[in-house]
């Protein structure tokens, strides 16, 4: 049987995910996404429509299906480069 995560980011942070193909957590930490496996589900949450903001939006924004590979690093810019998993 397959797993099913649920993570946590405002709508526009995963947005940005879901036209990347990609999903990101925990700030952009590797090690949660080692835990995740090819073919497991993932559903996003989202408490807000834009990080900081408090406007309540409360919905799942994203579902999706871990693909094939590894965690790998994304490039944002500053400096930051993030662990990502792709996801369909």
């Amino acid at each position: 049987m397959n797993a099913c995560w649920i993570a946590v980011a405002s709508a526009q942070h995963v947005r940005r995910g879901r036209q990347g193909g990609f999903m990101q957590v925990n700030h952009g930490k590797a090690a949660p996404l080692r835990r995740i496996r090819p073919d497991d589900g993932i559903v996003y949450y989202s408490p807000t429509t834009v990080l900081g903001e408090k406007d309540g939006l409360r919905a799942f924004t994203a579902i999706g299906t871990v693909r094939e590979g590894e965690p790998y690093q994304g490039v944002m810019g500053g400096g930051f480069t993030p662990f990502r998993r792709d996801v369909d």
